[in-house]
């Protein structure tokens, strides 16, 4: 069933006494009503002054909800209809029906609701038009945007969110670091929400923004194929150091026909291939470790191939040394082989 529209207004201030109270006939059995409890199912308990008016709720009924306990007033405009906690949906529910035009869940929160996982992040965010004044509940982050698009939104259980395109462009903006920026548009490709060509559009589409040249480049390796932050910063010290890149995520069977996928591989003019994993932190705990020897292992390398394990805190801490290990094999004189011109005129002519 279909929600019932909201034109909340005027939830600056919490309720400023309860007008009298209006006879009701069968007024505790109020949330029987079948469609006011559809509505409140759908909106986790939050409905709107509103919402009540269209369905015969005069603020009267209201009243003597509130005042026998069974329902709240969280802003003037906005009801609970139970006294027990908020949930994280019933306080995005309460920022949406409260904002007096346009608002969309965004940023972290948006791409959790998109399906994104290992990013959680503490509030809850939306996002408003530039000089909205909408209700502002606890635990909930408003933004506003200059660039707030009717087009970027979709609707997820109901409430109003950002594509995940937007979200992403949004989240990786507003962060302090780079690297963080760039980790997440890595996941967001790599858990399968999107594609670097999407991101590369939303980017082209918000236009200047924090850290973008730095997106830009690296969404480049994220189409080429990494899948990781470490292996983006090792893309970024070949770019730098003007080194040979790598085929990145290549596939091979192991000893008991498993695919595998490797997270750079040069192929060297003498023949000989230079495989190099980067190991994050999680390689070091016991079991990883394991699994890592017996992968190494059933990949059967023999002397053809030189296998480099690099930890992925070198890369950062010690890019100097990673590179001189590399320029040992990479360099003209141990024989690299030329690098495959990109047939992909975006990633190959893209301005960064």
């Amino acid at each position: 069933m279909d929600v019932v529209p909201s034109t909340a207004t005027d939830c600056s201030a919490a309720a400023r006494g309860a007008p009298t109270i209006e006879p009701m006939t069968g007024s505790r059995q109020a949330l029987r009503d079948e469609t006011l409890a559809a509505t409140a199912l759908r909106q986790h308990g939050v409905v709107s002054r509103e919402q009540l008016r269209v369905l015969g709720y005069r603020r009267g009924h209201v009243a003597e909800h509130v005042a026998a306990g069974r329902w709240r007033l969280v802003c003037r405009e906005l009801v609970v209809v139970h006294t027990g906690p908020l949930s994280a949906d019933a306080r995005l529910w309460l920022a949406v029906l409260g904002a007096p035009g346009d608002v969309a869940v965004g940023s972290w929160t948006g791409l959790a609701r998109h399906g994104l996982t290992g990013w959680d992040r503490p509030g809850l965010h939306v996002v408003v038009p530039r000089g909205a004044k909408p209700f502002r509940p606890v635990g909930v982050v408003v933004h506003e945007s200059r660039r707030f698009a009717a087009e970027d939104v979709v609707r997820r259980d109901g409430l109003p969110v950002f594509r995940v395109e937007r979200c992403a462009v949004d989240a990786a903006a507003w962060q302090t670091s780079g690297r963080t920026a760039v980790g997440l548009l890595a996941a967001v490709v790599r858990q399968g929400l999107t594609t670097p060509d999407r991101l590369a559009d939303q980017l082209d589409h918000v236009g200047r923004v924090r850290f973008r040249t730095l997106m830009q480049r690296s969404l480049g390796d994220i189409a080429g194929g990494a899948d990781a932050l470490s292996e983006i910063d090792l893309a970024h010290l070949c770019r730098e150091a003007r080194l040979p890149a790598p085929v990145r995520q290549e596939r091979r069977r192991d000893a008991r026909g498993r695919w595998r996928y490797l997270d750079a591989v040069w192929q060297l003019r003498d023949g000989r291939q230079l495989v190099v994993e980067v190991d994050g932190v999680g390689h070091m705990e016991a079991a990883r470790w394991y699994a890592d020897l017996m992968r190494d292992a059933e990949l059967l390398p023999d002397e053809r191939t030189v296998r480099l394990r690099i930890p992925a805190a070198a890369l950062r801490a010690e890019p100097e040394r990673v590179r001189a290990v590399l320029e040992h094999y990479l360099r003209p004189g141990a024989g690299p082989a030329p690098a495959p011109v990109s047939t992909d005129a975006r990633w190959s002519t893209r301005s960064y």
